[in-house]
C-alpha cells in the first residue's frame, strides 16, 4: 500500500476530491497548492496526518524544496499525483498569448519540474509511484480554446511514458491518467459527458490504486472513445468541440 502520497494542485475540484478519498482510506497525504486558505480549510475537514503547503508549481526551486521537504517530514513519499494544471486558452492568433502561454507555463514546465522532484526522491528510495494527471484532450490536437490545452496534455503525457520506460523493471512505477470532462473549476457546468466529481474521482483512485501504465476515467465512456477520437475526422472534431 502507498501511504504517504503527496497530491499538487489539492485546493479544490479533483485535487480536493483525491485528497477526501485518500484521507478516507487512512493515507497520510501532503497536499500543495497555490490558495493555502483552502488548503487549510481543506485539512479542516479530513482525517488522519495531512500536510499542507503553499506551492506555485512554475516555481521549480520552490517545488524542488516542498516535495524534500514533505518527504522528510513525512520519513519517505511513496506516490506522486501531479494533478496541479489549468486551462486557460484562446484560438492561436487570437490575442491570447499570455493566457496560452500561462497554460504551458503550468502544465508543462510545472508537470516537468514536479515529475523531476518525485523522481529524484523515488530513485533515490528506490520505490514509489509517479501519477501524472493527463487527460482526453491529449489524444488529438483540438481547435479553439483548448488547442494549447490539449498539446500541453499531449506533451505531459509523453513525459509520463518516457519516464515510464526509463524506470521500467525498477520498484519504482509511472501511470498517466487521461480523464474526460469531471466537474470541476474548469468544467463547472453540467452537461452530458460531464461526470459528477466524487464518482468520477472514485474511478481514479481505484485506477491509480491499480498502477497501470494508463487509465481512462471513468471507464465508460472514455475508454470506448478513445480509439474514435484518434480516428475522427477534423470536420467531425470541430463540430464535437
Amino acid at each position: 500500500m502507498r501511504q504517504h502520497i503527496l497530491i499538487t494542485g489539492a485546493s479544490a475540484g479533483i485535487g480536493a476530491e483525491l485528497a477526501r478519498q485518500f484521507a478516507s482510506a487512512g493515507r497520510s497525504l501532503a497536499l500543495c497548492a497555490r490558495r493555502l486558505p483552502a488548503l487549510e480549510e481543506l485539512r479542516a475537514e479530513l482525517p488522519g496526518r495531512v500536510l499542507v503547503e503553499q506551492l506555485d508549481v512554475t516555481d521549480a526551486d520552490a517545488v524542488f524544496r516542498v516535495f524534500g521537504e514533505v518527504a522528510d517530514e513525512l520519513g519517505r513519499l511513496d506516490r506522486v499525483i501531479v494533478n496541479a494544471g489549468i486551462g486557460k486558452g484562446a484560438p492561436i492568433g487570437t490575442g491570447g498569448h499570455r493566457f496560452n502561454r500561462e497554460t504551458v507555463e503550468t502544465n508543462v514546465l510545472g508537470a516537468l519540474a514536479q515529475c523531476e522532484a518525485a523522481m529524484e526522491i523515488f530513485r533515490r528510495q528506490n520505490s514509489g509511484h509517479l501519477v501524472v494527471v493527463s487527460s482526453m484532450a491529449a489524444l488529438r490536437g483540438l481547435p479553439g480554446a483548448i488547442t494549447t490545452y490539449a498539446a500541453t496534455k499531449a506533451a505531459v503525457s509523453s513525459l509520463a511514458e518516457g519516464i515510464r520506460v526509463e524506470v521500467a523493471g525498477t520498484p519504482i512505477t509511472v501511470t498517466t491518467v487521461l480523464p474526460g470532462y469531471i466537474r470541476s473549476e474548469m468544467n463547472p457546468e453540467p452537461g452530458r459527458l460531464i461526470a459528477d466529481t466524487v464518482p468520477a474521482v472514485r474511478a481514479m483512485v481505484a485506477a491509480i490504486e491499480r498502477e497501470p501504465k494508463q487509465a481512462y476515467v471513468p471507464p465508460w465512456p472514455w475508454r470506448a472513445l478513445a480509439p474514435v477520437l484518434r480516428r475522427m475526422p477534423a470536420w467531425a472534431l470541430r463540430k464535437a468541440t
